[in-house]
């Protein structure tokens, strides 16, 4: 599996949700492709301390958490986003003890987070990059695919299709809802 090297190109200011905010990930080689991924305001947070190199008089959670691992031995080596599923992004931290890899499922704004404190590098599997990074469409406007966007946000959409009488698109949105909530209801049966 071939990884993309990222480094954190900006945040956006709040969206809707209220509390919600784009953080925007580049490669750091290449065409320069952007990759938007939507996060909670204390994950923006989390990521902006970092950003900004600010020093709390006590350890965050973060700080905590590499001062644990390095206490116990280990380093955190990169982090890799691996998977994107419903508008969710599923990272993994690798970190290495005793000459091990130790790979542990993380959130992917956590895993930014740590990346930035340790000053390891943050990498995405090609073949998610080559899905998911913005078009630029013109005029200052991006696309995004389906894939990003979350369950509730695909039915609000889709409300707003059917309001304004763009059935066509309202549906593909419709189909999309009902894949993903067949998809849903597949995983959870025993």
């Amino acid at each position: 599996m071939q990884e993309i090297e990222l480094k954190i190109h900006g945040m956006s200011t709040t969206l809707q949700p209220a509390d919600a905010y784009a953080l925007v990930l580049e490669e750091v080689e290449g065409e320069g492709r952007k990759l938007p991924i939507i996060i909670g305001h204390l994950e923006a947070q989390a990521i902006k301390v970092a950003m900004v190199q600010y020093r709390a008089p006590r350890p965050l959670t973060h700080d905590l958490f590499l001062s644990l691992a390095g206490q116990l031995g280990a380093q955190l080596k990169k982090v890799q986003i691996y998977r994107v599923k419903d508008g969710v992004f599923y990272s993994y931290l690798f970190l290495e003890k005793d000459g091990e890899e130790i790979q542990i499922d993380s959130r992917t704004s956590d895993a930014i987070a740590l990346a930035l404190r340790s000053g390891c590098p943050i990498f995405i599997l090609r073949e998610i990059m080559d899905k998911e990074f913005l078009r630029d469409m013109g005029n200052g406007a991006f696309s995004v695919t389906i894939n990003m966007i979350s369950l509730d946000m695909l039915k609000e959409a889709l409300q707003k299709a059917v309001e304004n009488e763009n059935y066509e698109q309202a549906s593909k949105l419709r189909d999309e809802i009902k894949r993903r909530e067949e998809e849903q209801q597949t995983e959870n049966e025993p």
